[in-house]
């Protein structure tokens, strides 16, 4: 048996740790078939809500070879957010780790494309495509297939070493490369994130009902908030990381070394008053390039107005 896709998979790992990625782990492309009816159950219970896009590519969701023409590999890697200081104060509004900074899409998009051009001088020219939450990628399935970690009851992908704050990216690929192992689900009997959801979002293991998620609400949802998240929503503006924060894994979470992910001087001094006189010049400058963009003037105003009713 050829030893090349071993040589090329350690060449991705040792690149994946020089570009500043987490871990990196590799699985073998095809159809997903343990998470196709699953998908199906969650979007027949309209869990996704509003995210009628989750609805599209139903096919290419289960099967990257559909999303790459001739892809024969999956290179996941994960890459660290977790902010060196948390600066959601009491007279602040709250705003997820991951829009801390600048917005991810970009960043680690480049990273990707970079860290490719370096691989294929090295071992010469293959095809391929780079995902960052960007397209119809089942990414924490293929993540935890190729053993970077398992899905936690919360939905998010754990890992021992460095809990879950961080990103997920793919590499796919047409390069024949040796698959690693998924790892083994080291939750137990732990229910933390479950009994810590304001809004009994996480109806049972690892199933999210999408609807009645702070994230959501503050950030998919285009219409008004719902009655059924008064006094619930504990001042987050703008996504949440409750069913991260009480996660025991997340005691081994280390900060970042990402300068695009720190966050600027407004966000760490702005109070409930500042926030509820935002401009839509303010606005634009605070997160210009930001993920916080997402919402639009309207939505971020939409959502402190609710806060503060």
């Amino acid at each position: 048996m050829s030893t090349l896709p071993q040589k090329y998979s350690a060449l991705i790992k040792a690149k994946a740790q020089k570009f500043g990625f987490q871990n990196c782990g590799i699985s073998k492309a095809g159809f997903l078939e343990e998470d196709a009816r699953p998908l199906e159950n969650w979007l027949q219970n309209h869990y996704h809500g509003q995210m009628q896009y989750m609805e599209n590519y139903f096919d290419k969701r289960l099967d990257p070879t559909l999303l790459v023409e001739g892809s024969k590999s999956v290179i996941s890697l994960s890459y660290n957010y977790f902010p060196e200081e948390n600066i959601s104060g009491s007279d602040t509004f709250k705003i997820s780790k991951y829009a801390y900074g600048q917005d991810y899409h970009e960043i680690i998009k480049a990273i990707l494309e970079e860290m490719v051009a370096e691989l294929k001088e090295e071992i010469g020219d293959f095809h391929c495509r780079v995902f960052t939450d960007s397209a119809p990628v089942l990414e924490r399935s293929w993540a935890r297939k190729s053993g970077i970690g398992w899905v936690g009851k919360n939905a998010n992908l754990i890992t021992k070493q460095s809990g879950s704050f961080y990103f997920l990216a793919e590499i796919i690929c047409d390069l024949e490369l040796s698959e690693d192992e998924p790892t083994t689900d080291h939750c137990g009997t732990c229910r933390k994130c479950i009994d810590a959801c304001p809004t009994d979002a996480i109806i049972s293991e690892k199933i999210i009902d999408g609807s009645k998620c702070i994230s959501y609400a503050t950030i998919e949802l285009k219409n008004e908030i719902p009655e059924s998240f008064k006094n619930k929503m504990e001042d987050w503006m703008f996504g949440c990381d409750i069913c991260q924060d009480v996660c025991p894994w997340n005691r081994f979470s280390v900060p970042h070394q990402q300068e695009k992910f720190k966050p600027n001087h407004f966000l760490k001094s702005y109070t409930k008053k500042d926030w509820q006189e935002l401009s839509q010049e303010l606005f634009s400058e605070i997160f210009r390039k930001s993920p916080v963009k997402r919402t639009k003037f309207a939505g971020l105003k939409r959502n402190i107005s609710f806060l503060s009713e």
